[in-house]
């Protein structure tokens, strides 16, 4: 028996197309295909938002509490988990309290920013099951600058806020994700090497075409995962991407110890809201992106109509993952954090593009 993930080819039918096909609003030509755009963005958004609902309020509790042995939310409904409602209720009917001194248009703006970055970049996530909003050949660098433009947004909010704290924060998170970016997108080229292309689509199908090695007995067929074909490059891109999603030990942008909050110290009510939101909707896209290029998307055992279940389980892994190093590792100062991504990862990650430049050469 072959137990190998099914392959998902590049000629996946895109969730806007199949809505069009299956309502009939295709037929109304320009406006029946932005009309199921819209309709499959809502339901990608929504599914996007309510993991990031269950994740911040509750999961990220209740696994911190699991990790330092310790009682996390447990009144609300079982296991806590009404404290989803409960903190929506809460921050939600709060007053918005403005700065007197905040530079009111990018104030506005900063928040709607961070979190509609993140929602962007998943547009072009295979997620498995027909879920799957656009496909553009420039699918992985499309994905890399949308999630970049949340850098704006934190020097928006820092300095906007008219609080030296927040001004101290926005400049920490541009420092940081411009050491750690470059990082992150050269160690994201290596694994264009391997797949030849920069489709979303065809990063995963090659991935799971190919079978790295069976094992003898159980006829299993191991996928050529690029996690597993390239173990270094997955490590430098998990690191890159912790950094750039600002978990520990790279929060130093909030540093609550320092900064009182950092970039969001002066936001309340529905604004705290949607940073907050959109720090957590960052997280998941880095997993959909880890998962996208290393872990074979929406691919894994059993049929196909899974996939979505594979990519959400895959996701919510490197969410774990994330929980884990925040109780566990304490955070870096921040010229270590600043050298480390410029003297360590950035000489690493081009270490790793150059080699594998060097053995896909030979190999072709």
């Amino acid at each position: 028996m072959n137990t190998a993930p099914t392959p998902l080819q590049s000629d996946t039918v895109l969730l806007p197309e199949l809505i069009g096909d299956l309502t009939g609003i295709a037929e109304f030509g320009v406006a029946g295909e932005l009309l199921a755009a819209f309709i499959g963005a809502f339901i990608v958004g929504s599914l996007m938002l309510a993991m990031t609902g269950i994740a911040g309020p509750w999961a990220k509790r209740k696994i911190t509490a699991a990790f330092t042995d310790r009682i996390a939310v447990n009144h609300l409904g079982p296991g806590g988990i009404l404290v989803i409602v409960a903190d929506s209720v809460r921050l939600l009917s709060k007053e918005n309290i403005i700065p007197e001194d905040a530079d009111r248009p990018a104030y506005d703006l900063a928040p709607i920013i961070i979190a509609g970055s993140a929602l962007l970049g998943f547009a072009v996530i295979p997620m498995g099951s027909g879920i799957h909003l656009a496909d553009p050949e420039v699918g992985l660098v499309y994905v890399f600058a949308v999630a970049g433009i949340a850098s704006v947004g934190l020097m928006m909010a820092g300095y906007a806020s008219g609080n030296k704290y927040s001004m101290l924060g926005g400049l920490r998170a541009v420092a940081q994700n411009i050491a750690y970016e470059i990082p992150l997108v050269v160690t994201g080229m290596s694994v264009v090497l391997f797949a030849g292309s920069l489709r979303m689509s065809e990063i995963v199908a090659v991935q799971n075409e190919t079978t790295l090695f069976t094992i003898p007995g159980l006829e299993w067929a191991i996928p050529a995962w690029f996690a597993l074909v390239n173990p270094f490059a997955f490590v430098l891109f998990l690191i890159a991407n912790f950094a750039e999603v600002g978990r520990n030990p790279f929060d130093m942008p909030e540093a609550p110890a320092e900064l009182v909050a950092g970039y969001q110290t002066e936001y309340s009510s529905v604004y705290f809201v949607l940073v907050y939101l959109g720090e957590f909707l960052h997280i998941f896209l880095g997993g959909a992106i880890i998962t996208t290029i290393f872990l074979g998307g929406p691919a894994g055992p059993g049929p196909a109509e899974l996939g979505i279940v594979w990519f959400i389980i895959k996701i919510w892994s490197v969410f774990l993952l994330t929980q884990w190093l925040r109780s566990a590792i304490p955070r870096v100062r921040i010229d270590h954090l600043i050298e480390i991504g410029w003297k360590g990862l950035l000489v690493l990650s081009f270490a790793n593009l150059f080699l594998t430049a060097a053995i896909v050469g030979v190999i072709q």
